[in-house]
């Protein structure tokens, strides 16, 4: 007996979704990017934790509850600083490297590569160590420890990504574009600064 086809109802659902957001997009592009930021970056930190939990259970080892403080941590940095600041950094990158310069796709990209990939991973440990209300000492140890391979690795992992990003995807979604690719950023840069 053939088996009937039914039509997919709710197949709109998703288009749906991503008018809702261009809409909101279009009229709050600094919260909505923003949201987003939160939402994702605090993804990216559940997602670390969860492979953590898993490689622990896997080993045996104790596995710990899901830290919600640090998924909240992740979700406000999202939304106070990345969101905003990647926001205008984007739109100046327009203004200062328009895409008539023969030149803008190397210099869009050093210029995001050598100056805002360093102060920005810079800003997200200056901003974690205060949520995590720790002092200085720790802050020095964390960028002792850490900062330089981070660097060296958003270098290998971001290049390729933000070379696309800031060269072909259009200015308003380059922050959903990176987000998305934050989840796994944020994912190891939790585990690398423990």
């Amino acid at each position: 007996m053939p088996v009937k086809s039914l039509p997919v109802r709710d197949g709109s659902v998703h288009f749906s979704l991503l008018q809702q957001y261009l809409v909101l997009l279009k009229k709050y592009p600094i919260l909505t990017k923003s949201v987003t930021s939160g939402i994702l970056s605090a993804l990216g930190n559940l997602l670390s934790q969860y492979l953590e939990a898993r490689k622990k259970s896997k080993s045996g080892a104790q596995v710990n509850d899901i830290d919600v403080a640090g998924a909240t941590r992740y979700a406000i940095y999202g939304l106070i600083i990345t969101g905003p600041v990647s926001h205008y950094f984007y739109q100046l990158m327009e203004v200062w490297m328009p895409t008539t310069d023969p030149l803008c796709v190397i210099k869009r990209l050093l210029l995001d590569r050598l100056f805002f990939a360093p102060g920005f991973l810079l800003l997200f440990y200056s901003v974690m160590n205060i949520l995590e209300a720790k002092g200085w000492e720790d802050f020095e140890n964390k960028l002792r420890k850490s900062y330089w391979t981070a660097l060296k690795m958003n270098w290998k992992v971001w290049t390729p990504f933000q070379f696309i990003n800031i060269n072909f995807v259009p200015v308003q979604f380059r922050v959903l574009f990176a987000n998305v690719i934050a989840l796994f950023w944020y994912a190891y840069l939790t585990s690398v600064r423990k």
